[in-house]
């Protein structure tokens, strides 16, 4: 039977780290856990292998490998392993000064699931991070700190908040709203980042963030660009116009969506 893997940090020395990791591990046969008054700081948990479930909210929801949860402080929840067998966790709690404010830019406001696909490596992750600390050297907590970042950040650019979906397809769909609104007001000056960032309910530099991901640029440099600015120009052509504007609005913006992502990889 494999241990137990678990680093504590020395957390009240570290807090006022913006992102401070409080404990660390990877649990080879996950026990039950009950806690109705939550943990105090951010806690994720994931599946390495076989499967389990965690309640929050009243609401019970499937933990198999390749899904995660991030608890928010002192949300109420439980957790076990399914009935057909061992359950082996990754974990990772932490806290810090700018940890909410990281957090909310990486579009994240509440307790949420997540899952993400195979090639991602997020499986391997915390098992790096728990390797460097038991070499010891990080009395700062800096490399931890360090390390936790990226593994947030890798988390929440592939992690998808609906089971079955792949991330890309999430943001494929999100990014079509906001375009097919955005020709959709092509002639208002008033339009801003406030309004468009409230379309898809995210903060201004997440969006930021997913048009240069798709695009190579951020969103009022492709309004005024070869995307919405050349729809611009051609609203009022036939919908079979050579302008390529068609009737569908969600077609002309998957195509934009398609186009400009091959040229911004291609770039």
């Amino acid at each position: 039977m494999k241990a137990h893997r678990r680093i504590v940090m020395p957390f009240g020395q570290l807090r006022r780290l913006p992102l401070a990791v409080e404990s660390v591990g990877i649990n080879p046969d996950q026990e039950r856990i009950l806690r109705p008054d939550g943990y105090p700081y951010y806690h994720w948990l994931q599946t390495l292998s076989g499967s389990g479930r965690i309640t929050v909210a009243d609401r019970t929801y499937p933990l198999p490998s390749g899904t995660g949860f991030l608890l928010f402080p002192g949300v109420a929840h439980a957790y076990e392993a399914d009935e057909d067998g061992c359950w082996e966790t990754a974990y990772l709690t932490f806290g810090g000064a700018a940890a909410d404010g990281m957090l909310a830019s990486m579009g994240v406001h509440q307790s949420t699931y997540l899952q993400w696909p195979a090639d991602v490596g997020l499986d391997r992750l915390i098992g790096r991070i728990v390797d460097r600390l038991e070499q010891g050297g990080d009395v700062f907590g800096i490399e931890a700190s360090s390390a936790a970042y990226h593994f947030l950040l890798t988390l929440t650019r592939y992690g998808s908040t609906q089971p079955g979906r792949k991330n890309g397809d999430d943001r494929h769909e999100q990014l079509r709203a906001v375009v097919e609104w955005m020709e959709s007001r092509i002639d208002d000056p008033s339009v801003g980042m406030e309004q468009i960032a409230s379309v898809l309910r995210l903060s201004n530099r997440r969006v930021t963030g997913l048009f240069r991901e798709t695009f190579g640029q951020p969103p009022y440099a492709y309004s005024s660009s070869s995307g919405c600015a050349r729809r611009r120009r051609c609203s009022s052509a036939p919908p079979r116009s050579p302008c390529g504007r068609s009737r569908g609005g969600s077609a002309s913006a998957t195509r934009a969506i398609s186009s400009r992502r091959s040229a911004a990889t291609s770039a």
